[in-house]
């Protein structure tokens, strides 16, 4: 009988090339490093391919929302009614399970990345990582809370592969790293604590939009905690649960709504503050479209 992969083991061995091809997906174009196709997770995108996905990392990043994760964020950004255990389940369905072969033992797409953070330096030090920090208006709060992480990563045949990436560690002690074509995480997935008020915390969907927001609260006391994935949603619930007051400042798209609706299913006097962007995707979105407006305006 065929065994399922389970949550964890589907992020750590799942392919995502994999899943898009038993969904009837193919790349418009290939690099030596990544794949590409017209983003199916939007109506808009028919002139350029803009969804990139790197399966020896295990992740995808959709250039025209901005938004990006491993298989299972795609599956929530892509299946947007279900709950998470249905996406979970949905997956298996698609793409894992295969017929056993001879032996019994199924037959699963394997992926282990052999990834090497070779040196992290001080955010200012490399410009192509200090240009996409400004452009996301966050590169002064970022270069007390990053680090530019340097990183390899091996293929079957033992040769590198090399990146870099502005990083933000979680709780693994795993960095999540960004850069303008990439989001992922190097190491085990995790959410992100920040200890403040005892009583009070927030609740961020990712580190960009933590930092968006830190840069208009700067001396805000609440604890923080960042979720890196709404995969982990459970986890941050967990964490939550700690304090007597909860405000969520979670994405205002269906995924974000959806995780919004969630936590405070599970913790009822969580509060959803995100009506604060309002007519905006997130934090970060008002932050650059602001930033953006006051130019065209001088």
């Amino acid at each position: 009988m065929t065994q399922l992969l389970n949550a964890k083991e589907l992020k750590e061995q799942g392919s995502l090339a994999d899943l898009l091809t038993k969904l009837g997906y193919h790349p418009a174009k290939k690099s030596p490093r990544e794949q590409f196709y017209f983003s199916m997770l939007r109506d808009s995108d028919i002139k350029k391919p803009s969804l990139c996905v790197n399966d020896e990392l295990g992740v995808w990043f959709d250039h025209g929302t901005g938004k990006g994760g491993n298989i299972i964020d795609f599956g929530l950004a892509y299946w947007k009614e279900l709950p998470f255990n249905e996406v979970v389940a949905k997956i298996q369905e698609v793409c894992l399970t295969m017929t056993a072969t001879r032996t019994g033992r199924p037959r699963m797409p394997v992926k282990i990345p052999h990834y090497i953070v070779e040196e992290c330096k001080d955010i200012g030090t490399h410009p192509a990582i200090t240009e996409y920090l400004k452009n996301r208006c966050v590169f002064e709060k970022a270069k007390a809370n990053l680090k530019e992480v340097y990183y390899y990563v091996k293929d079957d045949k033992g040769d590198r592969k090399y990146f870099f990436a502005a990083g933000w560690t979680n709780e693994n002690g795993s960095w999540e790293v960004r850069n303008k074509y990439f989001k992922g995480c190097l190491g085990q997935k995790g959410i992100s604590f920040i200890p403040g008020d005892e009583k009070r915390a927030i609740v961020f969907e990712g580190f960009i939009n933590y930092l968006s927001w830190l840069q208009v609260n700067p001396d805000a006391p609440e604890s923080k905690i960042i979720l890196n994935s709404l995969s982990l949603l459970k986890a941050g619930v967990a964490k939550a649960k700690l304090f007597s007051s909860v405000d969520l400042y979670l994405d205002r798209d269906k995924a974000g709504h959806q995780a919004s609706r969630d936590f405070i299913r599970e913790l009822p006097y969580a509060t959803d503050r995100s009506a604060v962007y309002d007519g905006y995707n997130d934090f970060n979105d008002m932050l650059v479209l602001t930033a953006q407006k006051r130019i065209y305006t001088r």
